[in-house]
Parts: C-alpha cells; structure tokens; sequence
C-alpha cells in the first residue's frame, strides 16, 4: 500500500489535485471526511469533541485500509488531507493536541507527502473558514513543519 498525503492550507488545489492523480495512476482517492462533517453540519464551526470525532473517523478509515492486506492494491492511495492537517487544526483552533493523534500518526504514516502551496486564489465556500493569506501562509509552515519531523519525503506543489 503505497500513501500519498495531499495536504496544504484552504483553496490551493488538494481535492483537485487528489482526484486527478487517483485517475491518472489508477489509485484510490481517500477523500477528505472534514469536508463533509462541516458541510453536512451548515457551519465551519467545530468544537473540540467534535474534531476528535473527524480524527478518529480517519482513524477508523485508515485502520480498515490496512487491515486486510488481501484488499489491498498494488495502485497508490491518495489522501486528500490527512491526520497532520488534524493535528494542525487542533493545535491552531484549540492550542492543544490530544496524545492519542500524535501515536496515530506515527502508526499510519504516508509514503511521501504532497504539500500545496497557496499561491492560487481563495475561493470561498461553505466548508472553508480561513482565507486570509497570512493564515494561509501560517498553516502551510506548519504543515512543513510537521512532515519534517517526521523525515517523510515530501514535494511542494505550486501553481504553474
């Protein structure tokens, strides 16, 4: 099972760019479970328990994946976002990170990472909260940030 985290700030391209490489190399697209909790909520309004309630549906999800390698494909997986953008979620909204997290992403990492730039537009939508380019910008740092303490190869995506 080879991973492939997509990650990156709002509106700089992750879903696009997920579901166009799952097509282009055959793979499976994971897509991202937050989108549509706050989607299906109304609101981009999360508390606390209800962003450990999107990590451990991830969770769950990549505890399935990997649990019966009979199912699995030689084709990638593509994870349009991932456990790393929930950690940074928690720690910016909230200025904590539950413990269990941080053992989960060490027990399901990715093979590389693809990290969005956002140097495209942010458009605006339901499910997206943070358009400002300094925050944009903030959350692309620590995203870095994270891959890089993990020593997990990864590649910055920019817009042509």
């Amino acid at each position: 099972m080879y991973k492939v985290g997509i990650i990156g700030p709002e509106s700089s391209g992750k879903s696009t760019l997920a579901r166009y490489l799952a097509k282009r190399y055959h793979g499976l697209l994971i897509p991202e479970y937050a989108r549509d909790y706050v989607e299906q909520k109304g609101t981009t309004e999360v508390s606390f328990d209800e962003l450990c309630a999107i990590a451990k549906h991830q969770i769950e999800e990549m505890e399935t994946l990997t649990s019966n390698p009979s199912s699995l494909t030689p084709n990638p997986y593509f994870f349009d976002t991932e456990l790393i953008v929930t950690k940074v979620w928690f720690d910016y909204a909230f200025g904590r990170v539950p413990e269990w997290l941080n053992e989960n992403i060490h027990r399901f990492p990715m093979d590389v990472y693809l990290l969005t730039y956002p140097d495209i537009a942010w458009v605006p939508d339901p499910a997206r909260s943070n358009g400002s380019d300094a925050i944009r910008k903030e959350l692309f740092d620590r995203y870095e940030a994270e891959i890089k303490a993990l020593d997990i190869p990864y590649y910055i995506i920019r817009h042509a």
